[in-house]
């Protein structure tokens, strides 16, 4: 009976070394480059954008730009941005919009202003209204 109970032991012992072998032979579905950003995200060799290995900026490695959590799909000066809403980048990497406007699908605009895009990005104002004070038909 002992015996059994032995054997049974081993088989399963042996039954757990394949498994866990079988699992560290078995080709990663993830693309090298996002693995090494979401690994080095979580350890300690990644700081402000930096990784273990030198820079890990979207000027070189563009996908990481494409990550859950980038502030956006485009890379601009080293940085992921969203070239249709971002003020600085508006359009295209450096067109910064004036102070009064607003970055609506790639174009400066002015909220208060623009039938298109009265008071925020896409609220277009109806047929013969106007745009004041960012309202439509203010008056």
């Amino acid at each position: 009976m002992k015996a059994n109970k032995i054997v049974v032991l081993l088989f399963l012992v042996a039954m757990l070394i394949a498994l866990v072998t079988a699992e560290s032979a078995a080709p990663s579905n993830k693309e090298p480059e996002l693995e090494l950003v979401s690994s080095l995200r979580k350890g300690k060799g990644y700081h402000h954008g930096r990784g273990v290995g030198g820079a890990m900026t979207c000027d070189k490695y563009p996908r990481v730009c494409h990550v859950a959590g980038s502030q956006g799909p485009d890379c601009c000066h080293k940085k992921c941005v969203n070239v249709s809403t971002d003020r600085n980048n508006c359009g295209m990497c450096g067109k910064k919009c004036k102070y009064s406007q607003v970055c609506c699908k790639g174009k400066c605009v002015n909220p208060m202003a623009d039938k298109h895009h009265c008071g925020v990005c896409g609220n277009k104002c109806g047929k013969g209204d106007s745009c004041v004070y960012g309202i439509c038909s203010y008056a």
